[in-house]
């Protein structure tokens, strides 16, 4: 039996929680560059450790919005790919059988909402929103957000000054990115969900990391868990390399989750 076969038969016999868990390598399909891939455009290859940080941003709004945005060009055309939407398939299968399902992404690109995943954990946040840089404002207290598409940066694009970059309607401090930095902690705001993901690791049958470097705090936790609890896991990623206790399977994320959904529903 192939491994693909093989994750195939535990997601049909899995009646707990089934757990996917992505990584930048499944929206790569859709144009968007990994952070530690091999792709040439990949972030890491540049200093994101200073880049991305609450740090840099208090030191130089100008500079954190202007990196940010130019990151985010790259998914202004991004499309969900034949990745996300498998992805939506096997949550709508498990859910029409009445099996627990949970999806926990690392990017921030919003590609599995708009492909329709509904039981979705974004632990590093959405560029679909910003919020108050300053603790005391209602929108920047760990629930406190506005969607991108209500703020104006339309004069900061055409003249990145302090003076235009955007600010908090409620109190006219600096707006910041809606993302989880290198110098924060998953708990910091109550959107990244990161009580349902320990209740996950503490809870599920198998999991499934789709296009991670395993190189975070939450892959490290969940891979983790799998090996600690004795279940199933599995890693779909071109690179073939996955953590001790992991099974890799060395494909890309857009052919190989197709190919598990028809596995899984002609079974």
């Amino acid at each position: 039996m192939s491994e693909l076969s093989e994750l195939a038969a535990t997601v049909r016999d899995s009646k707990g929680l089934f757990l996917v868990v992505t990584g930048a390598g499944i929206s790569l399909a859709s144009g968007i560059p990994t952070f530690r891939g091999t792709d040439k455009d990949a972030v890491w290859k540049k200093d994101v450790t200073e880049l991305g940080t609450h740090r840099f941003f208090r030191d130089n709004p100008v500079g954190s919005w202007s990196w940010y945005l130019k990151r985010f060009e790259a998914l202004k055309d991004a499309r969900p790919n034949a990745g996300h939407h498998a992805l939506v398939q096997l949550e709508q299968a498990r859910a029409a059988r009445r099996l627990p399902f949970l999806l926990v992404t690392q990017n921030i690109d919003t590609l599995h909402a708009q492909a329709g995943s509904k039981e979705l954990v974004e632990v590093h946040g959405s560029a679909a929103y910003v919020r108050c840089g300053s603790d005391d404002c209602e929108l920047g207290s760990p629930k406190g957000r506005l969607l991108r598409s209500q703020i104006d940066q339309a004069k900061f694009l055409a003249d990145p000054t302090d003076a235009n970059v955007p600010r908090c309607p409620k109190c006219g401090d600096y707006l910041r990115q809606h993302v989880l930095w290198f110098d924060e902690y998953y708990g910091e705001h109550e959107t990244y969900q990161w009580q349902r993901v320990l209740r996950a690791a503490a809870t599920f049958d198998a999991v499934l990391f789709v296009g991670t470097s395993f190189a975070v705090g939450a892959t490290e936790l969940l891979s983790s868990a799998a090996i600690d609890r004795d279940k199933p896991a599995y890693s779909i990623d071109p690179s073939g390399r996955a953590p001790r206790g992991v099974t890799a399977i060395a494909q890309a994320s857009e052919v190989a989750l197709p190919e598990l959904v028809k596995l899984v529903e002609t079974a």
